[in-house]
């Protein structure tokens, strides 16, 4: 399949972007070039990887050795939670660059609004953000897991509106209060974990649906958000995976399929990762859900004004299982503070 067959998405900087891509997130190191360059053979131009994912240097090399001109792919990246402060963002935004083997991104995201630390002021973040837009390092730059409010506090605050905001979407949980916002401000939608982590695959109705079409229940999937308008990156290290969830542009969802898999909607309750309003930073994957205060549990957690400083609740088990039952009993042993 050719790039060109592709359909793109514009962008309200004037860019287009792939409305599918390759994900990269949890693929290891060791892994990630040959997967990279397996997805981009197969025509894909849209890569999307994170500081915190530890593989951007990973595709920087995979694109090059590719021999595809960098001006032909999209390229996205985005801020570790652990670097929000300006002169943080700066530099970790110069390292990716180095990393990724190029002099520009044509997306920069921050990764996670964490309203719960740095006093809550994401908004200097975006400044910084915006900083890479206007001296072209970053053609665009956007949001990922930002939700109305946040989203609302940033153009009231700073009159720039970001282009892209990437969150969690498939048919159980299928963020529509959160789309027609996006709807209303010019904002694309991004889906990650367009696949639910697998759970939505088994669905009764998903499986009926792929038996009709011919095709997958990943297939059909990925064909719901691709007709709803959002952009995916579905994620594999498999060839055979990889090309399964490029082919989906020869076929169409039916009536039925389209109102059967939006009838899995759960609400909130279908969220498979947390919510953005309360998590914690963490550099080495999606934040875990808050804990009084401003734990994380994660020393890269670090507080305005650059200290260090984390909790973490020590727990002593004591007593064993017994014979008709087990009693695991825990004692909160206190907090360390670094």
């Amino acid at each position: 399949m050719s790039a060109l067959s592709i359909p793109s998405v514009g962008l309200s900087t004037g860019y287009q972007i792939p409305q599918f891509g390759f994900g990269t997130y949890k693929i290891a190191p060791e892994d990630c070039v040959d997967a990279v360059k397996y997805a981009l053979d197969l025509g894909i131009r849209h890569i999307d990887t994170a500081q915190m994912y530890h593989n951007e240097a990973e595709v920087g090399r995979a694109i090059e050795e590719s021999g595809i001109p960098r001006d032909e792919i999209f390229l996205t990246t985005k801020l570790n939670n652990d670097k929000h402060l300006p002169e943080d963002a700066r530099k970790s935004f110069r390292q990716s660059l180095e990393d990724l083997r190029t002099d520009y991104v044509d997306l920069f995201l921050i990764h996670w609004p964490l309203p719960t630390l740095y006093g809550g002021d994401f908004v200097q973040t975006w400044r910084t953000l915006l900083e890479f837009q206007y001296d072209k390092t970053a053609r665009t730059v956007g949001v990922s897991n930002f939700q109305i409010n946040h989203l609302e506090r940033l153009i009231a605050e700073t009159g720039v509106t970001p282009a892209v905001n990437q969150v969690e979407i498939h048919p159980q949980f299928p963020n529509n209060e959160l789309r027609a916002f996006h709807g209303k401000h010019s904002i694309v939608t991004e889906a990650w974990s367009p696949l639910a982590r697998g759970n939505v695959l088994g669905e009764e109705k998903v499986v009926a649906a792929a038996k009709r079409l011919g095709k997958t229940p990943a297939q059909v999937v990925l064909r719901w958000g691709i007709e709803r308008g959002d952009v995916l990156f579905p994620k594999s290290v498999h060839p055979e995976r990889i090309k399964e969830n490029l082919d989906i542009f020869d076929f169409q969802l039916d009536a039925q399929a389209k109102a059967d898999l939006d009838s899995l909607d759960k609400g909130e309750a279908g969220r498979s990762g947390s919510h953005p309003g309360h998590a914690s930073p963490s550099s080495r994957g999606h934040p875990s859900p808050a804990i009084p205060g401003d734990a994380s549990g994660d020393i890269s957690a670090i507080t305005p004004g650059g200290s260090h400083r984390f909790c973490l609740s020590v727990y002593l088990l004591f007593g064993y299982p017994e014979s008709g039952g087990t009693r695991e009993k825990y004692r909160d042993a206190g907090t360390l503070t670094l």
